[in-house]
């Protein structure tokens, strides 16, 4: 199927830019019930797929085993800024596993949010790796390791052990079996697959409604997990960012990832919901969310109103004047 035209952009009534996708909408049984361009289009998940690749850790106990706290569980899903709120709780994490820094596999990196990365450098002003934005995921990762007592030194190895547990969370979650996943390499150097997004869609709608996964232990961990994105929003992304505003809603579950992907997930709803913006900007994501959950007739419309705050249609330029206005112009298939 060919894809959709998601959203266009006007500057000075000329049209600048227009940015094409695909959006994928599923029910509890798993079955496309909205969609824009092809439902089924294969993409890597990227670091949407966070919250599958921190159960197996969860699932084995790491919380219980090294006190984590729902914040410090929430970074293990974050693509965080490295704000300051981050670096205090990625420190405190980091210390209460015990390894050291040169053990993470992503690379010294700066604070991708603009305040803290001044700050940062004007202070410290060397790159580190637990300011990277997937450190939380590379720490809990390296807490499951450490508790299973397996080689820390090739934990982003696809055939190590840990590993293997996620990639079976992924092939569970997403009803794609393992042999249909196509493995790549992530930008922090994690084994990434790619998978229709309608998968990605059904991942989320069962971490969202876990009483859709069959396995008690498997349904607690996602529970775990949902309740601390959802109990610190801020962990997950930062200030303004697109998944952090959805989880201020206890209704939904949110991540997005690198590449124009995001999913979330409506509780009381019950639906999963996927889609990927193909040139692979993100900038487009808040208004793209809020036209579907208007489409779809989503009832909390405080969530809505703090999307349009947060990511308005006005264009404006380096002075903060209006020059243009973006806007989606998709309409779902029901």
């Amino acid at each position: 199927m060919l894809d959709a035209l998601l959203l266009t952009e006007f500057r000075g009534g000329v049209m600048e830019s227009a940015h094409r996708g695909h959006i994928s909408i599923v029910n509890e049984k798993g079955e496309v019930v909205y969609s824009a361009g092809d439902p089924h289009f294969k993409t890597f998940t990227r670091s949407a797929a966070k919250p599958l690749q921190a159960i197996p850790g969860i699932r084995a106990g790491i919380h219980e085993k090294y006190g984590f706290t729902s914040e410090e569980i929430a970074l293990m899903v974050s693509s965080h800024r490295s704000e300051d709120f981050h670096q205090r709780v990625l420190m405190q994490m980091k210390n209460k596993i015990g390894i050291e820094e040169t053990g993470l596999v992503c690379a010294p990196s700066f604070p991708l949010h603009e305040e803290s990365r001044t700050k940062y450098i004007k202070n410290e002003g060397r790159k580190r790796r637990i300011l990277h934005n997937c450190s939380g995921k590379h720490m809990g990762v390296l807490a499951y390791t450490k508790l299973k007592g397996t080689d820390l030194s090739t934990y982003a190895d696809p055939h190590h052990p840990v590993q293997q547990e996620i990639k079976e969370i992924i092939s569970q979650f997403t009803d794609v079996s393992q042999e249909d996943l196509s493995l790549g390499t992530d930008g922090c150097g994690f084994p990434v697959y790619a998978l229709p997004i309608s998968g990605m869609a059904r991942a989320f709608l069962k971490l969202a409604c876990p009483d859709l996964i069959a396995e008690e232990p498997t349904r607690q961990a996602a529970q775990l997990i949902t309740a601390a994105m959802n109990t610190a929003p801020e962990m997950v992304g930062g200030t303004g960012r697109v998944d952090t505003v959805l989880l201020q809603d206890s209704n939904i579950v949110a991540k997005g990832g690198f590449q124009g992907v995001f999913c979330f997930a409506l509780r009381e709803e019950r639906l999963g919901i996927s889609f990927k913006v193909l040139d692979g900007s993100e900038e487009e994501w808040g208004l793209i969310t809020a036209s579907i959950l208007e489409q779809i007739g989503y009832r909390n419309h405080a969530t809505l109103n703090a999307l349009k705050k947060q990511f308005p249609q006005d264009i404006r330029n380096d002075a903060g004047a209006v020059v243009g206005a973006a806007e989606p112009v998709f309409r779902l298939q029901h």
